[in-house]
């Protein structure tokens, strides 16, 4: 069987596939000089592409510290984490035996 018109070499159905005209380039769009007709967008070019843009999370960190940095914690706190050990729930447990 002959490859259809549209998949060349590479062997990649996908750049041709959005296109209406089925694949087939007209005179008028070689000449363009268009660099996007080499690129091939596969997994490996999409992962080796780089991010600048922070996750949210960076970016709410990075304007809280503008106002001001945290504020230094002990190594141990003398304080118990928030609802760890000294809950209501496990008082309350602890009463009734």
């Amino acid at each position: 069987m002959a490859e259809p018109q549209g998949e060349g070499e590479r062997g990649e159905g996908a750049g041709s596939a959005g296109r209406r005209d089925g694949g087939q380039h007209g005179e008028g769009q070689r000449g363009s000089g268009d660099g996007w007709d080499e690129v091939v967008l596969d997994e490996d070019f999409i992962r080796s592409a780089g991010t600048a843009e922070p996750s949210a999370r960076a970016r709410m960190l990075a304007a809280r510290w503008r106002e001001g940095g945290p504020d230094p914690q002990p190594w141990r706190s003398d304080e118990p984490p928030a609802g760890w050990f000294f809950s209501k729930a496990r008082r309350r447990r602890w009463r009734r035996k």
